[in-house]
């Protein structure tokens, strides 16, 4: 299940660099629309997916990239539709006025992602990773009410509203993705689970700008200009995006898709660390509490894992 250990050191350092990400594309978000800052991901991640494949490939391998069959280039575009659909969905349930439900139940991704790799790719976890999903699902759920006590009951009753059914559906393409890209990494012919990952991130990042430029150019022309002009700050978000798409697809070449999900929720620790110390924000204790529960889960995943 396991090929190979890279998969942790490039999870840790993914979480890491998707909260980097997050933080500097607020500031595009100001500026564009949905789509237009979608696009901004990976029309500038482009050259540097490019270059990562290519540089790893020459200097490791000493050759070119093997060209891409179409059995690879259909899981890469499934993936990377999955992920545009899946943020577009994130993004209507926060326009339903419920931040807090359509985060929380988008955050069950990581269960959602252990029984659809079950179902596709017959991956298996143990019963101690299983523990670890459920912990860091209920502290990063926990952590997504920003301090605001909801019980058990609340979610349930939360499941009438439309944030909970799009938070899930959410959840759920974030998955598909995740299974995308795995089932992807699975086409190229080599051992090398790093090439294998740069080769289908480049391919995904190619066919995501074609795929979501043409929506943008169709739906919203005056954007497409917008774009262009915030090359600054966008240049660092597709810089980020594209280092740490790189690494979690690492993971998802090299380790089943549930193990790579439930340790990465460790994002949380870093984008609250980085609150708390940098930007001086007092910790909750809710917040404390979710923080024990991903950390818990981690532990499990990794322990699971371990046996």
């Amino acid at each position: 299940m396991i090929h190979s250990f890279i998969w942790l050191p490039a999870t840790l350092a993914a979480a890491a660099l998707q909260a980097w990400r997050t933080a500097v594309q607020r500031r595009v978000g100001q500026s564009l629309s949905v789509n237009a800052a979608g696009l901004v991901r990976y029309l500038y991640g482009l050259p540097f997916a490019l270059l990562l494949a290519l540089g790893y490939h020459a200097i490791v391998h000493g050759g070119a990239l093997p060209m891409p069959g179409g059995r690879l280039l259909m899981f890469s575009a499934a993936a990377g539709l999955a992920q545009i659909i899946a943020t577009n969905l994130l993004l209507m349930a926060f326009r339903e006025h419920n931040f807090v439900v359509g985060t929380a139940y988008s955050k069950t991704e990581a269960a959602q992602g252990a029984l659809l790799s079950w179902a596709l790719l017959g991956e298996r976890l143990g019963l101690l990773a299983w523990a670890g999903i459920g912990a860091g699902v209920a502290g990063v759920m926990i952590l997504s009410t920003g301090g605001r006590r909801m019980s058990a009951a609340d979610f349930l009753r939360a499941l009438g509203h439309p944030a909970a059914r799009y938070g899930i559906a959410s959840g759920l393409f974030f998955a598909f993705t995740a299974v995308g890209v795995r089932r992807a990494t699975m086409e190229v012919p080599t051992t090398d689970t790093i090439s294998a990952a740069l080769i289908v991130l480049a391919v995904t990042v190619t066919l995501q700008t074609l795929m979501q430029g043409a929506w943008l150019i169709w739906r919203e022309p005056l954007q497409v200009r917008a774009v262009f002009t915030s090359w600054r700050i966008s240049g660092q978000v597709g810089l980020l995006s594209s280092l740490g798409s790189a690494c979690w697809f690492t993971g998802f070449a090299s380790a089943p898709v549930a193990l790579v999900r439930i340790v990465g929720q460790v994002e949380v620790l870093f984008t609250l660390s980085f609150a708390h110390f940098y930007l001086r924000e007092p910790l909750r204790r809710s917040e404390v509490a979710g923080l024990a529960l991903v950390v818990t889960g981690v532990v499990l995943a990794l322990v699971g894992a371990w046996h």
